[in-house]
Order: C-alpha cells, then sequence, then structure tokens
C-alpha cells in the first residue's frame, strides 16, 4: 500500500510573494520525498528524517510519488534504485522530463558503478548503499535541500532579470549590447548611425528598466541571463 501524507503536506507553510507579485526567496520549508518498495526502511527512513526536523512525504510506490510530486515544492527526493515496475533511473529520467528538479539522492543495497556513474551524470546529488550511517544520510540530504535553495534562488533571479530585459525597446537591446561590450556613447552613435545625445537617452533608460547603477552590475546581469556583448 502507497504512503502518502497528503494532510501534512497540506499544512505545510506555502511561498509567500511580494507586493510587487514577485515570490519571496522564504519559499515553504522543504520535504524530503522519500521512495522506497521496503515497508521497513520506509518507515525507519521517515522517523529518522522527523527527528531532525525534516518534513517528509513516503512513498511505497514510483507511480504514487510521480503523481503527487510538484515541481514548485522544494526539497530533495531519496530515491531507491531498485522499485517494482521501473528502476530509480527511470525515475530519475520521468523527473527530469517533467520539469520536476528536486535533487534526488539514490538509495540502493547493491548499486552498481555503471548505476551511479550515470545517477550522477543525470544530476544526482549522491549515491548511498544499503546500509547506511545515519549521519551520512542526514549529511546528504541537508546538501541536497542546500543545492535546492540555491539553484530556485538563481531561478527566481534569472525571471527578474528576464521580465527587466522584457521592458526593453528593440534599439534599446541593441545599446545594452554594445555597452557591455565597453563602447562609449560616442563608439554607439557612430555604431548605430544615429546621435551621441541619442544613444545617452537610451543608456539612461536601459540602466534604468534594468535596474542597475553601473555598467559592472549590467554585464553581470546581461551575463547572467546570457546576453552576449556586442562584436
Amino acid at each position: 500500500m502507497d504512503v502518502d501524507n497528503t494532510g501534512a503536506r497540506n499544512n505545510l507553510p506555502r511561498s509567500t510573494r511580494a507586493r510587487d507579485g514577485s515570490e519571496s526567496l522564504i519559499a515553504e520549508q522543504p520535504v524530503v520525498f522519500v521512495v522506497d518498495d521496503d515497508a521497513t526502511v520506509l518507515r525507519s527512513i521517515e522517523r529518522l528524517l522527523r527527528c531532525h526536523g525534516l518534513p517528509v512525504r513516503p512513498f511505497a510506490s514510483p507511480g504514487a510519488f510521480l503523481r503527487a510530486i510538484d515541481p514548485s515544492t522544494p526539497g530533495c527526493v531519496l530515491l531507491d534504485l531498485s522499485l517494482p515496475g521501473s528502476t530509480g533511473l527511470d525515475v530519475q529520467t520521468q523527473l527530469l522530463a517533467s520539469g520536476n528538479l528536486q535533487p534526488i539522492v539514490f538509495l540502493s543495497g547493491y548499486g552498481t558503478i555503471r548505476a551511479s556513474v550515470q545517477a550522477m551524470k543525470a544530476g544526482a546529488v549522491d549515491f548511498i548503499e544499503k546500509p547506511f550511517e545515519e549521519s551520512t544520510l542526514i549529511a546528504t540530504v541537508e546538501r541536497a535541500i542546500e543545492r535546492d535553495r540555491e539553484q530556485r534562488a538563481r531561478r527566481i533571479e534569472g525571471e527578474a532579470y528576464t521580465a527587466r530585459l522584457e521592458l526593453l525597446t528593440p534599439r534599446e537591446r541593441q545599446v545594452l549590447r554594445h555597452v557591455i561590450a565597453g563602447r562609449l556613447n560616442k563608439q554607439i552613435a557612430a555604431r548605430l548611425g544615429t546621435a551621441e545625445k541619442t544613444i545617452k537617452v537610451h543608456r539612461a533608460r536601459v540602466m534604468y528598466k534594468m535596474s542597475v547603477r553601473s555598467v559592472a552590475e549590467l554585464t553581470r546581469v546581461a551575463d547572467f541571463i546570457g546576453i552576449q556583448p556586442e562584436a
């Protein structure tokens, strides 16, 4: 029988939104999703994690887990390599394909080097063999949660920068690329065939819309979202 503490999930604090509509970086409490068809192991891990103050959602089958997992829920996944009907690697592939990016820690009683390499290449945090040391499991879970927190913060930051970029006109985007290339207004004007004072206005609008105060800051933001300097 699948174990699914849906009620516990509903009682978790949800993420908040700032007055400008952006999501606060203080998100809901992270959840550890545990998937293992061994009922004894599942109960043991659940008890251990709860003793360390970590909310847990245990599942005895991959199907129940995949139906319940939500990409917006922060946390990580403890995933057994050998599961009924599919392997942990198959579940990892499905998670990535559906946009669920919670970090994964694999558990296995008979892990192979090939499987561990494949799991790590696909982004797994670690591969722990059973029986495991409790301190090792807790430390690994905490590392996975921290990775998830950092990744979500970067995604939120990137989305904010992209939203600002969309405020720019096509000409302002051109000017931005020249500015981060280190060119002066006079040089940009010559390149674009317009007056220097016009470029000065565009440059000021770029800085305002991108919410930056210096070329160095603008360059960092542009690099973060993949905007290349004009050659």
